[in-house]
């Protein structure tokens, strides 16, 4: 099996079940192999983001911040990962 690296394409999301996640309106978010370019062509410091606990923030920013609205509801949370090699 290779590991992932840096060809490797892939998209993810993390969601929580109850439609919020921390201080903002997102439930979670969408990543994919794009995200980090994206992010510093929009002037965000990822790494800055991740330390500071504002990654929300960030991705609103560049529009993958996953929003749903409250559930009512919290049964479980989710997460996806696709990897195409």
């Amino acid at each position: 099996m290779r590991p992932v690296g840096r060809n490797t394409d892939f998209a993810l999301v993390s969601a929580d079940a109850d439609g919020i996640d921390g201080a903002n309106d997102g439930a979670g978010a969408f990543i994919d192999s794009g995200t980090v370019t994206r992010s510093r062509q929009a002037g965000i410091d990822p790494g800055q983001d991740l330390a500071g606990h504002s990654s929300g923030n960030a991705f609103e920013q560049i529009g993958a911040l996953f929003v749903t609205g409250p559930t009512r509801t919290n049964v479980n949370d989710f997460r996806a990962i696709l990897i195409d090699r």
